[in-house]
């Protein structure tokens, strides 16, 4: 297959058909044109999926019974959240946005932390150091530029780790082993509306000018809210856009997980090997509205919604493993079974009684909170004092 690449001096456009791996019915492709994922991997791939909805099932729940402040599902993108994060290293960074929770549950943050930003509570609810996952972003395409930033800076002191103690001038303290050991990339998930705004553009210039080691994953599921993709972009593709920035770009079938899972591993490891980042469109569709608070029926026909049921992830790897012989009636038994203890997991906690403390308002602002922010904070005190009193 060819690819879009920026190292050869030769562009080459990615293709206008999505690339796909396994098809609609389940069947494998005569002709892959991505490398085919093992049979584990393609086990591990529809077990996240399967976990991934019934969480997505009972967080969408939860916002209807006002238990979360905001919930964006991402149900029917399954094989976005899931193929993407199962191909990182785990040196890896992932930058999700507020659609892609399902992203950190798969990635190891406990579900119940990952609801944390959408009940209120916290702008993060997990070390984002420890999962190596940076905290949801709700501006559109802003973790992009992070993504970049964070993998320039990681070469960086690589490089500075590298240097004899003698020769270089940075701090004794400046590169931190446990950072910098093994070559990082990063993944940055982002709609197709993301792609729309002036943080993208400067993300992938960035991103090619300095070769860093970033995947773009754009999980076009047709919408921008109410936007559809044709009154956003004229190019044939978003993949396309790459072209315009001189690195790779690829068009693969957003409900396939195998195929996202290959084109996604495939461009991790080209840019980890020092061969730039790759821009990736994945073709998918968002079935649930916005957000709980959306009406989707004011601009989009149900006919859409229901032809895109007969293209489910996971009903499609599904069927591919029931034929090969890799899953029955009793593993999927059980494999809901987890599921659904998770679900209840996040249930019974979601059903507690909310405990803040709202001097948390004005902590880690700074290291060092400054003269004015410790008046605000003695302020905040007295007046929480007096209302409990």
């Amino acid at each position: 297959m060819k690819r879009n690449t920026a190292t050869s001096g030769v562009t080459v456009p990615p293709a206008l058909e999505p690339l796909r791996l396994v098809d609609s019915q389940g069947g494998r492709v005569s002709t892959p044109p991505l490398p085919v994922p093992e049979l584990d991997t393609l086990g591990a791939l529809h077990r996240a999926m399967v976990i991934g909805r019934r969480f997505d099932r009972q967080a969408s729940a939860l916002a209807r019974q006002g238990r979360l402040a905001v919930y964006p599902s991402s149900f029917g993108q399954e094989a976005c959240q899931v193929g993407g994060v199962l191909a990182l290293a785990e040196q890896d960074w992932l930058f999700p946005t507020y659609r892609d929770t399902v992203s950190l549950v798969t990635r190891g943050v406990d579900p119940v932390q990952a609801l944390t930003l959408l009940r209120g509570d916290w702008h993060s609810g997990y070390d984002a150091h420890a999962h190596r996952c940076a905290p949801q972003c709700t501006p559109l395409a802003t973790n992009a530029s992070h993504a970049v930033g964070l993998t320039y800076a990681a070469r960086q002191k690589r490089h500075q780790a590298s240097v004899p103690a003698q020769a270089s001038t940075a701090p004794s303290n400046s590169a931190d082993p446990a950072e910098v050991e093994a070559d990082t990339a990063a993944l940055v998930l982002m709609g197709d509306g993301a792609t729309s705004e002036g943080d993208a553009h400067e993300a992938y210039n960035f991103a090619a000018m300095w070769n860093a080691p970033v995947v773009f994953l754009i999980q076009n599921n047709q919408w921008a809210i109410s936007v559809p993709v044709r009154k956003q972009s004229r190019a044939p593709t978003l993949a396309h856009k790459a072209m315009g920035y001189g690195i790779r770009g690829l068009h693969v079938d957003g409900n396939d997980a195998a195929a996202v899972y290959a084109a996604v591993s495939q461009a991790l490891t080209e840019a980890r090997a020092g061969e730039g980042p790759t821009i990736i469109e994945a073709r998918t569709y968002r079935m649930d509205p916005h957000t709980n608070a959306d009406a989707p029926q004011r601009y989009r026909e149900p006919s859409d919604v229901e032809r895109w049921q007969n293209h489910d992830p996971i009903d499609r790897l599904e069927s591919l493993l029931r034929a090969e012989g890799q899953l029955d009636d009793a593993g999927r038994a059980d494999l809901d079974a987890t599921a659904e203890k998770l679900a209840t997991r996040v249930r019974e906690h979601m059903a507690q009684p909310d405990e803040l403390d709202p001097n948390e308002i004005l902590a880690h602002t700074y290291t060092h909170p400054s003269a004015m922010l410790r008046e605000q904070q003695a302020n905040l005190a007295a007046e929480i004092g007096e209302a409990r009193a």
